[in-house]
């Protein structure tokens, strides 16, 4: 007998829409809890800093409202964390005002609606970089000085299990989270209906990113998470996926460094010892996870701050002998561009598609593509400078002047004539944790009526 039973319909809600069958299919089979994480630092610094969203409003909505509609008609809690990307306090008020509207849409039934924020100030954390505890830089960083906390826009603090447990109690139909650990989400719904810390934390590891701990690839399909008398078990919901002792055990080691250790606060889980057993077709069962409570709770905090404007350029060049010499025409280009802005006070990026744009110097294949693509960054103070500077950099390709050529200019074709407007450029700040004494410190609660 399951002691809860949680479907999991997409990771990152909003990054792409989920499929609709398997979340029909997840929601026929009774499940205690229907979530999902909208959020993720993979999309770079931009969104934070920006305060601003990297998918569309439209996806969104649809997610929400599959999730919402299908939690009411069954009558079980609907748990976001991470709203809107980046779980700034704007997404979590843009969330709560599409569950508002969503529920006048369909004229639902009352319902408590829960949410809580996670932004946290810089004065809160310059006071921590002052104390005896200070702020511990993550990944090799150092702790955290005022000089970078200055060079910061926004911070979030990534949530554990508290704020969501904390509204679970107090019987909230829907919870929109802030910024927050993946597997907390999940792990709260579990600890709420009591289950032990390593299987709650277990099963919110692996359903975070639903689909992804099943095979064959198929994304945006959901999964079944549940906890029995000691184990956990995941069972893909799409008729041709599998959950298998492979692709659980591949997703639990997934994007960590240590493959066996997953941090959140207030604890680790350790993954070292767990034992996988294939139950059917569609379902794996996972033992021998542990929790090990810390012994002070630190709270994960996130920075981005700006770095400039930015334009972006194109180039091509199919050419044998200017592709053979690239190095020199991106090296040309550069110095056109010290000669009309000098050496410092900007940013200038050439990546070059075809040889190392991806992986750049940990690139193995060293011999160039018969046809490369230049696209070049140029990030600067002001709107004016950084267009002139990608176009400076951009067209002095076409100018190179290379040994044994004898013609005029025309080793490099542009892909478009003039350089375009990106999003502007900001660089992660902080990636440090912070000591709290109550771990709700950081994450305010709030609650109100929703519905007709």
């Amino acid at each position: 007998m399951s002691l809860v039973r949680i479907i999991c319909p997409n990771g990152h809600l909003g990054f792409a829409p989920l499929k609709i069958d398997s979340f029909l299919r997840g929601v026929d089979a009774n499940p205690d809890f229907i979530a999902a994480d909208s959020g993720s630092d993979d999309i770079g610094p931009v969104p934070l800093g920006s305060d601003t969203s990297t998918s569309p409003e439209v996806w969104q909505r649809q997610d929400l409202e599959a999730m919402l509609l299908a939690a009411r008609r069954i009558g079980v809690p609907m748990i976001i964390g991470s709203s809107g990307d980046t779980g700034t306090n704007s997404r979590v008020d843009r969330y709560v005002a599409m569950i508002k509207e969503l529920a006048a849409k369909h004229s639902l039934a009352p319902f408590k609606l829960g949410y809580f924020y996670s932004e946290v100030s810089k004065e809160r954390v310059r006071q921590a970089i002052g104390s005896s505890e200070p702020v511990l830089g993550l990944d090799g960083r150092e702790s955290l000085s005022e000089k970078e906390l200055d060079a910061t826009d926004r911070i979030v603090a990534m949530a554990g299990v508290h704020p969501f447990r904390q509204l679970l109690e107090e019987d909230c139909d829907v919870i929109i989270g802030g910024r927050s650990s993946d597997c907390a989400i999940f792990a709260a719904a579990a600890l709420h209906r009591g289950a032990a810390e390593a299987d709650a934390y277990y099963l919110g590891k692996v359903l975070e990113c639903a689909s992804f701990c099943a095979e064959p690839y198929g994304a945006k399909e959901t999964v079944l998470g549940a906890i029995d008398d000691g184990g956990v078990t995941v069972t893909a919901m799409h008729p041709d996926q599998r959950c298998t002792i492979a692709s659980v055990a591949g997703h639990a080691m997934y994007e960590r460094s240590n493959p066996y250790d997953e941090f959140v606060a207030g604890g680790r889980l350790d993954m070292r010892d767990c034992h996988y057993t294939q139950i059917d077709p569609r379902t794996t069962r996972v033992t021998g996870q542990r929790f090990e409570p810390a012994k002070r709770v630190r709270v994960k905090l996130e920075g981005s701050g700006k770095v400039g404007e930015r334009f972006v350029g194109l180039a091509s060049v199919r050419d044998p002998y200017t592709i053979a010499n690239i190095d020199a025409v991106i090296a040309w280009a550069k110095a056109q561009v010290v000669e009309r802005f000098g050496a410092d006070g900007y940013e200038l990026h050439f990546n070059i598609f075809g040889k190392n744009g991806v992986m750049g110097d940990m690139e193995p294949v060293k011999t160039p593509a018969h046809e490369l693509c230049i696209v070049v960054q140029g990030v600067a103070p002001t709107v004016e400078m950084a267009e002139e500077l990608c176009m400076t950099g951009t067209r002095q390709l076409f100018y190179a002047r290379l040994p044994e050529v004898k013609g005029t200019a025309g080793g490099v074709a542009f892909v478009l004539d003039e350089v375009l407007k990106a999003s502007p450029a900001y660089r992660w700040t902080v990636n440090h944790t912070l000591a709290v004494d109550d771990p709700l410190e950081l994450f305010p609660t709030h609650t109100l009526t929703v519905g007709a």
